[in-house]
């Protein structure tokens, strides 16, 4: 690991030094699901039998609901994901919401059809702090057709009920790859 330093930098007391590890572990490819629909990935990853993306252990935020063009996820938030002015980084907060945007597409796909987001519209109505507590985020699938689909979620504290932050998606909807 390289260490950069600043003139003047004041080094950082051992007692108040932290740190933060996880572990994942790479499943298989998505192609070896191409026999389920968007929904069942989604239910077969929250039971466990298929593993849960690695940017959810990275990031420490959780799916927990799916249905027909629904999905909702939830994260804890910590001083680990602060931005310079001590506050969580608004990046957490979109990744959050284009997660949640993104599965509600899925849910609605069938078979074999995949997706990818083509535009994230983010909305950011109040700060976010280490002590905000537990976040979820729920979205919900507008409108999904043959070549685009369309989404909107917010997230909301678990704890106070405050809306933190709200956004859109529209996502290019993936055709099947022919196999031969």
């Amino acid at each position: 690991m390289t260490t950069y330093e600043c003139e003047g930098e004041k080094p950082v007391p051992e007692e108040s030094k932290r740190s933060r590890t996880h572990h994942w572990q790479s499943g298989p490819p998505i192609s070896d699901y191409a026999h389920l629909t968007g929904e069942e990935i989604l239910h077969e990853i929250l039971a466990g039998r298929i593993q849960a993306p690695s940017m959810s252990s990275t990031l420490g935020f959780d799916l927990v609901a799916a249905g027909p063009g629904t999905a909702a996820f939830e994260g804890e938030v910590g001083d680990h994901l602060f931005n310079p002015m001590n506050t969580v980084h608004g990046g957490y907060l979109a990744t959050l919401l284009d997660s949640a945007l993104g599965c509600a597409v899925m849910s609605l796909l069938p078979a074999g059809t995949g997706y990818t987001t083509t535009q994230l519209n983010v909305h950011m109505v109040r700060p976010v702090f280490a002590a905000t507590g537990k976040l979820r985020c729920e979205g919900v699938a507008l409108h999904v057709g043959r070549t685009l689909a369309t989404a909107e979620a917010r997230v909301v504290g678990v704890e106070d009920g405050k809306l933190y932050a709200h956004g859109s998606t529209t996502c290019a909807v993936l055709a099947p790859r022919p196999t031969a």
